[in-house]
């Protein structure tokens, strides 16, 4: 046991971070290790934060957590919002720093979770109302119970996160190898002494040392973390199928069931951006008015907690304390990359947006008029020495968007590109391409990626997306073998400044980010024999080739600059 944990509950001082309002309530007591015990009898441990001078019991935050209750991790489980008036109860998950059973990763946070949540209603220190909150996997256990926890759950903060992971493992049909790897390994080696910390700063190395070893997928695990590990092998087996792993996993179907307000939290360089703002559009469709903020951030970026701090604290005010003072007017906050400034909307996409489709020119041009006859554009892409990603979303690490320009010189990357701008173009909302496209292989992949060029000529990733052949493609059109696929990159809020020059690349690899396609069709995780696709991509009139791109129409509710805030 830490020498902290002997240590009896007693008030303790918070630092109030810059900023914020002074806390009425500076002092807080704890209790360690409640046990908790599930209907299969395995016992999960919480801690429960008190503020200290409260009349009666005060409104309930739950946090439900694989990565610890104490320590660096306290902070992200919601521990600053106890001064503020709100009891804390951060638990650990099953198989986690002390909590019984064997962790298995998003299996067991529904029945785990709504156990909890039934036991928290019977103590006599619960107040009648909660809230959840949380990040990433915080984020997806809160999500697992929101349908089902009852009248009582009355505010959720969530951030960069989503209820389903399934899609964000396989992105567009493809394995998502890197964070797939990388988590793994991280929640394998976590409870050693210093586990997390080493785990954090270390296992994304490992990972794509591993994926650069041109072992087969199944074999990764191994060569990562020196011995098989469940989680990844379970994503493994269960790709693209429709195996019953998924059936108590995945809670989007559930999401418009929520009646519980919600505020969501994302970055433009996340892994989980796509599938949070299907969360928040399926809270839409059910007629709830969710709020959303998306800033300049990738996933670890610690830049977005003092922001989700502040904006979770207004959410929970208002929905618990019934104080509405600090809720900002319109639901939707973005953050506009190379304008510098925070917009406010009123929804998601933003009013007024329009398609507009920008037709990929034989010869590498890329603008609004039509295609014109051509022959298609070609590259061969080879598995065993599959094309990098230099950019673009990833679970640990930064996401910072890096110039393109080594990429570019290769020659199984295809290179479509504008003309200056003559006036600044700004582009908010969904991005897709609309591509037709053909190859000598039934099983391949395609990448689309968009890029802002500047007058220098660096070329930086703004957004981007893929997809898996053959599941996801039409079938052939015109041309002998030519196929039309629709492959959506990642929503994006970014400003083209004049001068500057669209880009659009197409091709058929990220690797490590997604694990190479051996365009053999064979089990991703045995797969050994890798050969190479020879690809084409049309653009003439029959088959127009584009990306299509939601130009920011109407003007934002308002709109404050915020110079020096998103990554250079």
């Amino acid at each position: 046991m830490a020498l902290r944990d002997r240590l009896p509950a007693s008030p303790i001082r918070v630092r109030r971070p810059r900023g914020l309002p002074r806390p009425p309530l500076p002092r807080y007591t704890v209790e360690r290790d409640l046990p908790v015990t599930m209907p299969d009898g395995v016992t999960l441990l919480a801690d429960r934060y008190v503020p200290a001078g409260a009349r009666r019991p005060p409104a309930t935050i739950l946090v439900r957590t694989p990565y610890g209750r104490r320590g660096p991790a306290a902070l992200a489980n919601g521990l600053l919002f106890v001064p503020f008036g709100f009891q804390l109860v951060v638990q650990s998950a099953r198989g986690t720093f002390g909590s019984g059973g064997e962790f298995d990763p998003l299996g067991s946070e529904r029945d785990d979770g709504l156990a909890t949540v039934a036991w928290l209603k019977e103590q006599p220190w619960f107040g009648g109302t909660f809230a959840t909150y949380g990040a990433s996997y915080l984020g997806y256990s809160a999500w697992a119970i929101a349908a089902e926890a009852g009248p009582e759950l009355k505010a959720m903060s969530l951030q960069i996160t989503a209820s389903s992971f399934r899609d964000a493992a396989y992105v567009g049909g493809s394995f998502a190898l890197e964070s797939t790897l990388t988590w793994t390994d991280l929640t394998h080696r976590q409870q050693q002494p210093l586990g997390l910390l080493a785990a954090t700063l270390l296992s994304r190395r490992r990972a794509v040392r591993a994926a650069r070893s041109g072992l087969p997928l199944g074999e990764l695990d191994v060569a990562t973390g020196g011995e098989q590990m469940r989680f990844y092998q379970d994503l493994l087996t269960n790709h693209g199928t429709d195996a019953g792993y998924w059936d108590g996993r995945d809670f989007s179907g559930t999401v418009g069931d929520v009646e519980a307000p919600v505020t969501l939290l994302g970055g433009w360089y996340d892994v989980f951006l796509p599938w949070e703002i299907r969360d928040y559009l399926a809270l839409r469709a059910a007629g709830r008015r969710p709020y959303l903020t998306i800033g300049p951030w990738w996933h670890t970026d610690a830049r977005h907690g003092l922001v989700s701090f502040r904006e979770t604290l207004a959410w929970f005010r208002t929905h618990l304390l019934g104080d509405p003072s600090g809720l900002r007017a319109e639901p939707v906050r973005l953050y506009v990359t190379g304008a510098g400034e925070w917009r406010h909307y009123r929804d998601w996409p933003p009013p007024g947006t329009r398609q507009e489709r920008w037709h990929l020119h034989p010869g590498g041009g890329l603008g609004e008029d039509g295609p014109l006859p051509s022959k298609p554009s070609a590259y061969r892409f080879d598995p065993a020495r599959p094309t990098p990603a230099l950019g673009g979303p990833t679970l640990l690490g930064s996401s910072r968007p890096v110039d393109n320009r080594p990429l570019e010189r290769r020659p199984d990357v295809l290179v479509f590109t504008s003309p200056p701008l003559a006036e600044p173009l700004d582009v908010i909302g969904p991005v897709g391409a609309d591509l037709f496209v053909r190859s000598d292989r039934e099983h391949t992949d395609f990448v689309v990626r968009l890029c802002d060029v500047a007058p220098d000529g660096t070329s930086r990733n703004v957004c981007e997306g893929g997809l898996r052949l053959p599941a996801f493609a039409e079938k052939p059109v015109g041309t002998a073998g030519v196929r039309r696929i629709a492959v959506d990159l990642w929503p994006t809020g970014h400003r083209f400044a004049r001068g500057h020059r669209v880009r659009v690349h197409v091709a058929s690899g990220a690797h490590p980010k997604v694990a190479a396609n051996p365009g053999t069709g064979e089990p991703l995780a045995t797969a050994r024999l890798m050969v190479p696709a020879d690809q084409e991509v049309f653009h003439d009139p029959d088959h127009p080739s584009a990306i299509i791109l939601p130009i920011a129409g109407a003007s934002p509710e308002s709109a404050t600059p915020a110079p020096g805030e998103e990554p250079a």
